[in-house]
């Protein structure tokens, strides 16, 4: 709305410069002069052209356009700078004296503008190459592309949704072992949003737990989250929310938290610090201790004979000996040992009980929260 506003001023302004314009004396005393026409048509004709072009481009080419322009712009400077020198030039190899001791120049003024007009033709075409080839890598010049965006203290901890759903993260921040502000990107909030809205359970479920946890975070006196509604054309044209994290990550100059092992390895190729949850945990050694009991929901039947697959509430996959016709219960399993590695947790145990129906018995019957929680595998909707 107040773009439009300022676009109908700017109409208003032209349409009363040429009003006054063409009311002077000057012009107006003879209304067939080229003088007339030439300011009611140029007048007219640079006004629509530069209103439609406005109105027209799109809002992700403007950067580009701008670019131009500023090339444009640095190219005829130099053009202007570099003047005196083809008239040096000229006037040092273009004359000769004649049998009289005249000096005359050989080089007529036209060839001097003709080779002036080229000079500035040719720069404007190097200046507008270079931008365009640039126009990511140098951030610096004004108007030619955007600043980078600056953070002040800590680099930031930009939050992934595996990372959210994980739960972890929230514990992390709560030791304050991250003394760092805590970065949520809009559109990662927008996904996590559409997992708990899926029509697979599983994956409602895991979208719920993300915001639950997310909630978690932001009453926490002592965590901070901050929700980044910046809009970046460069980051809205990305693919996926993967790219999105990576330019975003890039542009606060921040560090990636997630727990999803192929996104991990992308960031550290494009240059971006990760803080992989899976990893931090293989590194503490925390593990689910053999002999601890726990309770899990058989999903699905796993790939060894007599093997039931289900997960925990953040992902973690847990291997269940003797429960391969149990699909669909809630069993008491002992752990047996546990698996940790950059791509997730995988805990295995064997089958000791079916779980109480009447559900008051806890999901880890030991009294202590086993160890883990990664994904084996990150699932986006």
């Amino acid at each position: 709305m107040l773009l439009w506003i300022f676009r109908l001023i700017f109409l208003t302004v032209v349409v009363g410069i040429l009003f006054v314009s063409v009311s002077s004396e000057p012009i107006s005393g003879k209304a067939d002069s080229i003088n007339f026409w030439a300011v009611v048509w140029s007048g007219l004709g640079m006004s629509i052209f530069v209103f439609l072009l406005d109105v027209l481009t799109p809002k992700g080419k403007l950067t580009a356009l701008a670019g131009v322009f500023f090339a444009v712009l640095v190219g005829l400077l130099i053009s202007v700078a570099l003047s005196p020198v083809v008239n040096m030039i000229s006037d040092t190899y273009g004359t000769e004296i004649t049998a009289d001791g005249v000096r005359v120049n050989k080089i007529t003024p036209e060839a001097v503008a003709a080779i002036k007009w080229m000079l500035g033709i040719c720069i404007c075409y190097l200046t507008t190459s270079i931008v365009m080839r640039t126009k990511d890598d140098v951030r610096f010049v004004i108007p030619y592309v955007e600043f980078a965006k600056q953070t002040k203290g800590a680099r930031p901890l930009v939050l992934d949704t595996s990372a959210i759903v994980d739960g972890r993260i929230a514990d992390l921040c709560q030791s304050k072992l991250f003394d760092s502000p805590v970065v949520l990107p809009r559109f990662v909030l927008n996904e996590l949003q559409l997992i708990a809205d899926s029509a697979d359970k599983l994956k409602r479920n895991r979208g719920r737990r993300g915001l639950d946890v997310l909630n978690k975070m932001q009453a926490n006196p002592v965590i901070g989250v901050e929700i980044d509604d910046t809009t970046v054309p460069e980051i809205e044209e990305a693919k996926g929310v993967d790219q999105k994290l990576l330019l975003f990550t890039k542009s606060c100059n921040g560090r990636l938290a997630t727990t999803d092992y192929n996104l991990s390895k992308v960031a550290q190729v494009r240059g971006v610090d990760v803080v992989n949850i899976n990893d931090l945990a293989n590194s503490l050694k925390v593990v689910a201790l053999p002999g601890e009991t726990m309770e899990v929901k058989i999903i699905r039947l796993g790939e060894e004979a007599e093997q039931g697959i289900g997960y925990l509430d953040d992902g973690t996959m847990v291997v269940v000996e003797g429960a391969r016709n149990k699909i669909g219960r809630e069993v008491v399993l002992s752990v047996t040992s546990s698996l940790q590695t950059s791509a997730g947790k995988m805990i295995f145990g064997k089958f000791e009980s079916f779980a109480q129906d009447s559900g008051e018995s806890d999901r880890r019957t030991s009294g202590r929260r086993p160890a883990a929680a990664g994904t084996a595998e990150r699932n986006r909707s």
